[in-house]
């Protein structure tokens, strides 16, 4: 029996993928991301022990609520690939099951997604968290190529991805910057949207509550004028972008 470590589980709608979503929050993230809304399932050894058939009975409990409005379960963290194996029965089972399924990740360990468990996904939420390899490397602490290689792989083998982008005053509000992430994702057949993600503070709390301190406190969140003008470059190199 497959073993993991989760954080918590939510619904949500409209923000993890389509429709109503059971989303459950994977333990253990290798990036620190300095907006990170979710420090506290930055470890694998603060979150909770579980079994894939203990998700899944959890998960049947709103089999109906998700697929009567049209959504399905989402893995997001922390960073779900960080647990291949757990992740990719979860996934498997969902499948099974007759849920639609969506893997929420930076792609930073997208190596250690199998075609299998690639197989069994029927959305990627990418996060590119920035196109320029000096600032992703002091934004998140990681380095940009595995996401890029992540995304031109899931192309090559036919997934639908969505890619997230949030929108850092100061940090990836450069245009020109924007500009070539665009035509980058503009090249990727399976790649069907781009969501501008405004910066926000609202995990500032948690950071109080972890005494750890909050990178980017002090950092302004963007007015809906830039978050505009961001999504229309996207739009001006063919991508949909909300």
């Amino acid at each position: 029996m497959t073993r993991g470590r989760i954080h918590s589980w939510d619904l949500s709608t409209g923000v993890d993928g389509p429709g109503t979503r059971f989303v459950l929050f994977v333990s253990g993230c290798p990036l620190r991301c300095l907006y990170c809304a979710n420090p506290d399932t930055w470890h694998m050894r603060d979150g909770k022990e579980t079994t894939v058939d203990e998700v899944m009975a959890e998960i049947e409990k709103y089999r109906a609520f998700i697929t009567t409005a049209g959504g399905g379960v989402t893995l997001t963290g922390g960073e779900p690939l960080l647990q291949p194996a757990f992740t990719g029965e979860i996934l498997r089972c969902c499948k099974e099951a007759g849920l639609h399924t969506a893997l929420d990740t930076s792609g930073f360990l997208g190596a250690r997604a199998t075609d299998e468990l690639l197989a069994d996904t029927d959305l990627v939420l990418l996060d590119i968290k920035s196109f320029d390899v000096p600032t992703y490397r002091a934004l998140t602490g990681g380095e940009l190529a595995p996401t890029l290689n992540f995304a031109t792989r899931l192309d090559q083998l036919g997934v639908r991805m969505w890619i997230r982008y949030v929108l850092v005053p100061g940090w990836t509000d450069d245009l020109p910057r924007v500009d070539a992430l665009a035509r980058f994702v503009a090249g990727l057949g399976t790649a069907e949207r781009v969501d501008v993600l405004p910066f926000h503070k609202l995990g500032a709390a948690k950071y109080d509550a972890l005494g750890i301190p909050f990178p980017l406190r002090d950092n302004p969140v963007p007015d809906s004028d830039l978050t505009e003008k961001v999504r229309a470059r996207f739009r001006e190199h063919g991508v949909a972008a909300y």
